[in-house]
């Protein structure tokens, strides 16, 4: 995501963790406000199971400010895919060049230095095929390990190619 301008908040999310994954207990994403305590999600989760970049979450807002996210009201037909990568260490070059092979594909998505992550961020508009046929082609040449963060109906029924 660019930098947020004065238009975006954060909505933050619990997550349950299991077997010290994720590592923490909140992760928080920028949003834009859509009014009626609506918000749209618009950068990539790496942590948040079931959202996706473009979906509409209701929040409500604690005593201290924090706008908190609750269900999905609005899926965007986004899906989310995190990717741990395991070439060269998780490197700046390796996980651009991951962001880099993706891209190419029509999907989106962000790094993180910290664990070595790539989450990804696919519309229904991309080649789904061959972004599944690259996927499985990584995690067969352990190049990262793989997680369906939020899929699709269309994702699940779509071929690699």
């Amino acid at each position: 995501m660019t930098a947020p301008g004065p238009e975006h908040l954060k909505v933050h999310f619990h997550l349950e963790i299991e077997d010290d994954w994720p590592p923490a207990g909140v992760e928080s994403l920028w949003a834009i406000d859509r009014g009626n305590g609506r918000a749209e999600l618009v950068n990539t989760p790496f942590f948040v199971r079931g959202v996706a970049v473009g979906d509409v979450v209701e929040t409500s807002t604690d005593e201290e400010g924090v706008r908190w996210a609750g269900k999905v009201v609005q899926p965007s037909d986004n899906c989310t895919i995190r990717l741990i990568v395991l070439r060269d260490s998780g490197s700046a070059a390796a996980r651009q060049s991951v962001l880099n092979a993706f891209h190419q594909l029509g999907a989106g998505g962000e790094g993180v230095e910290q664990f070595g992550m790539v989450s990804l961020d696919i519309s229904p508009e991309a080649k789904l095929g061959k972004i599944k046929k690259l996927l499985q082609q990584g995690v067969d040449r352990e190049w990262w390990h793989m997680e369906e963060g939020c899929i699709t109906d269309l994702w699940r029924s779509t071929e690699a190619d």
